[in-house]
């Protein structure tokens, strides 16, 4: 629905005018003369069909439906001039923010920012750990990463990456006589479970085991399983990207086939926007090792023209 404004010249010349408590000093400060303060001031009571203010002598003074307005004006007003202030000091000091969820900031990003801060000083990065939705149009947020399957209507989509399923642990758990050799291995382990046996089920069905698997922890957060699996505690199943640097380190091994899971994605505002790092960011840096991971190979984040993306 079309909002519905009074002219905004006329708002202007009326906060200078209430703020002033005189017209020839909202002209002042306007650079008008105070004949066109009083026109705005005038077509602006007409608009309302309201009084707002009352003439006397060398002043001016704010009706009850004046000072009510000015209220909101002024409220109005200063929201404006502090966005306005955030935005320009932003594209001033070079800060570009990046939202992220806890998993992916805790076993992806966070090991990449080293590098990144290194090819490119220039940025001042910023990331936000949350998995709390993002709102483009009140936070000071220029992309956001999160997991999905990329039906959000209202923002602007990239792919990043197709994520796969897979059971992970410790090299040790699996050492010798405890070596995984078919998907019935891992029924010998503790299995670690995030808060149900959705992933499991689905990977045991994939894999053709029907018996019931042996129960494990249960955690809430995708990072503190793959924590778990490191310390020995059990097998988890993990997504490529959050397991990645692990394997490619030697702390996780794959401990069985994948199946296939929804990926990570890039958002944006659909709306056009501004920020000099959105055509500047060059690239957020993966990992530094070039050793083959079995699960998932990181590469470097490209930009193109205005937006930045993730590739795996």
């Amino acid at each position: 629905m079309m909002r519905r404004l009074p002219p905004l010249n006329a708002v202007k010349a009326f906060d200078a005018a209430a703020r002033r408590r005189s017209f020839s000093q909202a002209a002042e400060e306007l650079h008008v003369t105070p004949g066109a303060v009083s026109q705005q001031v005038k077509l602006l009571e007409d608009t309302l069909g309201l009084k707002l203010f009352n003439r006397e002598r060398q002043r001016v003074v704010l009706t009850e439906a004046g000072r009510e307005y000015f209220a909101v004006v002024r409220e109005a007003l200063d929201q404006i001039a502090l966005g306005t202030e955030r935005l320009t000091q932003r594209q001033r000091s070079g800060v570009f923010t990046v939202s992220v969820s806890l998993d992916f900031a805790a076993k992806w990003l966070v090991n990449r920012l080293g590098r990144f801060a290194e090819a490119h000083s220039e940025i001042d990065l910023r990331v936000a750990a949350t998995d709390a939705r993002v709102d483009f149009s009140r936070e000071d947020v220029d992309l956001a990463v999160r997991h999905g399957d990329g039906r959000w209507l209202e923002l602007e989509v990239k792919r990043l990456c197709a994520e796969q399923l897979f059971p992970v642990c410790s090299p040790k758990l699996i050492r010798g006589r405890n070596r995984v050799v078919s998907a019935s291995d891992l029924l010998k382990f503790p299995l670690l479970r995030l808060e149900d046996w959705t992933n499991w089920g689905r990977w045991f069905e994939a894999a053709g085991v029907t018996t019931q698997p042996r129960p494990g922890p249960v955690l809430n957060r995708a990072s503190m399983l793959i924590d778990a699996a490191i310390d020995g505690q059990g097998i988890a199943l993990a997504r490529t990207a959050l397991a990645a640097w692990n394997i490619i380190h030697g702390r996780l091994v794959p401990a069985g086939r994948c199946v296939a899971g929804v990926g990570q994605h890039l958002l944006d505002s659909k709306s056009d926007r501004t920020h000099p790092e959105d055509r500047r960011l060059p690239a957020m840096a993966a990992g530094g090792s070039r050793r083959r991971c079995p699960a998932a190979r990181p590469h470097l984040i490209r930009a193109d023209c205005r937006r930045c993306c993730f590739h795996f």
